[in-house]
């Protein structure tokens, strides 16, 4: 899955690579997170154009969006079927710009999750340029005429590179396919379909970085640096129980916990 994640790269750069015709201004934003409005790219009457949305979808359907769950992700896998994302599939799909994003590793039994930031992989200068989440949009309109747009993340099963760490990943669509992935009204839905799979392994580099990434009031640089290699093995290794006097030391039952 794919819960926060990271726009840093210059709204320059991202007018560029995605082609469109606004000039918005932005700053960088280190740790987005669900409800939050994010810069998606559509096809505006024939053109890309940029828009903000809520991350969280709500389907056009839903009659009170306060009994609906936050539907920030999509399952790849169920689009084409899935009430909630099907309509979207079909007549608004989006592209969703991002330098990174943020995964969580259960690690050993009773610890903590650990975080880890995952981003394109660096140029021999330690460039790369942003990247875009497949994502679908949909607008609700309210009793009262009210409208509200939001969008989700398109997800799919997750590559070597990430395996280890989470079971999921966002789908990444590249450059070359941006017009098939947005071109509603002339590629169907099942087309479309097959640019959703595994980001390829040499796309994206991962590193572990500080729980701090954890709360939504934390957005600045820091939250992308790597955790130094000893603090992370610290991190992993559970703290030394504390010996205690008991009258009749307990039996182990033989038995490990395995989450």
């Amino acid at each position: 899955m794919c819960g926060r994640y990271v726009i840093i790269s210059t709204p320059e750069a991202i007018r560029a690579l995605f082609g469109y015709g606004e000039q918005p201004n932005f700053p960088p934003r280190y740790n987005v997170a669900p409800t939050q409005p994010i810069p998606i790219v559509r096809l505006d009457e024939g053109k890309r154009s940029f828009t903000l949305m809520r991350w969280g979808l709500l389907p056009s359907w839903v009659k009170d969006p306060k009994t609906f769950p936050l539907l920030i992700n999509a399952r790849g896998e169920s689009v084409l079927e899935k009430p909630a994302f099907r309509n979207a599939m079909r007549r608004r799909r989006c592209l969703i710009p991002t330098d990174g994003f943020y995964e969580w590793h259960a690690g050993q039994a009773g610890g903590p999750k650990r975080p880890y930031f995952v981003r394109p992989k660096r140029d021999a200068e330690g460039h790369a340029p942003p990247l875009a989440f497949a994502g679908l949009y949909e607008t609700w309109t309210g009793p009262n005429g009210e409208e509200l747009d939001t969008a989700a993340i398109v997800t799919t099963a997750a590559n070597r590179t990430l395996t280890a760490i989470h079971d999921r990943m966002p789908v990444f669509v590249p450059k070359d396919a941006f017009d098939l992935w947005l071109d509603c009204a002339n590629v169907e839905a099942d087309v479309a379909a097959a640019l959703i799979a595994p980001a390829d392994e040499g796309l994206l580099e991962v590193y572990e970085v500080s729980t701090a990434v954890n709360r939504v009031a934390n957005d600045s640089a820091a939250l992308i640096a790597p955790v130094p290699a000893g603090a992370a093995q610290a991190a992993a290794d559970p703290p030394a129980a504390k010996e205690k006097k008991a009258k009749q030391p307990k039996p182990s039952d033989g038995q490990a916990s395995l989450f």
